[in-house]
């Protein structure tokens, strides 16, 4: 039986999406990839997906829309069962962490990198494959970037330091369902996409990144999303609001 039709919608940067890229690359199924303008992305992702629902990713399966990461990795379940994302020996195990990873952990994947570019403007050019700092006039052109995405985001000095603050918390958490075999087994599953993506992307922080090397839950990053472009050197975010690895 011939797959449907599948069209995904993306912002490259973007880590939810590389979940759903992940997934639908695991389940070997062939799908279109529309990247969107960052930006100016709400727009169509509302045409395509109904109000409200402006934020990547989306598929389109058969012209009909699925929006967010964890419903577009159930929809991939069903169109095509194996290899499974959600094993039913640990199944509802796997749906509660990807839901976890989804809304507890998900959003610092933007906070966090945003905060740290901040303070580094010029590394927002090794967000490209390849790139290096930006000069000058690119640094301006980013500052006024980063200054739209903290307010796009809500983002404020105080929540910054509060996520680095929780986030050995979170990465306790990680560990311990690596530790109840929910996550990091021989072959991935939903919740290793949904929060190795974030894992992968905070990982560009370099301030952040030994918390997240130190522990099993960095083979949830390397392991299934490499390494990703990007690089905010260590030392950009001010001494004391990173907890000691």
């Amino acid at each position: 039986m011939s797959q449907p039709e599948l069209v995904l919608h993306v912002l490259p940067p973007s880590h939810p999406c590389a979940t759903a890229e992940a997934a639908l690359t695991f389940k070997g199924l062939t799908f279109e990839r529309v990247e969107l303008p960052i930006g100016r992305h709400q727009e169509p992702m509302a045409e395509l997906y109904g109000e409200g629902n402006t934020t990547v990713p989306g598929l389109l399966v058969d012209g009909d829309p699925v929006h967010g990461s964890n419903a577009i990795m159930e929809r991939l379940e069903q169109v095509a069962p194996d290899p499974p994302l959600y094993p039913a020996d640990r199944a509802e195990a796997i749906r509660a962490a990807a839901a976890w990873g989804d809304g507890q952990l998900q959003d610092l994947g933007r906070r966090i990198p945003w905060g740290a570019l901040h303070f580094r403007p010029e590394a927002m050019g090794t967000m490209a494959p390849g790139g290096g700092p930006l000069d000058p006039a690119g640094t301006d052109f980013a500052m006024r970037f980063i200054r739209a995405s903290w307010k796009y985001h809500n983002l404020t000095a105080v929540q910054l330091a509060d996520d680095l603050q929780a986030l050995p918390g979170l990465l306790d958490h990680i560990d311990g369902l690596i530790a109840d075999g929910v996550l990091g087994g021989e072959d991935p599953n939903a919740a290793d996409f949904q929060i190795g993506a974030t894992l992968a992307v905070l990982r560009i922080v370099g301030d952040v990144r030994p918390l997240i090397d130190a522990r099993p839950a960095a083979q949830l990053a390397t392991r299934w999303f490499g390494e990703r472009p990007g690089d905010v050197p260590a030392g950009a975010l001010p001494a004391g609001w990173v907890p000691q690895a």
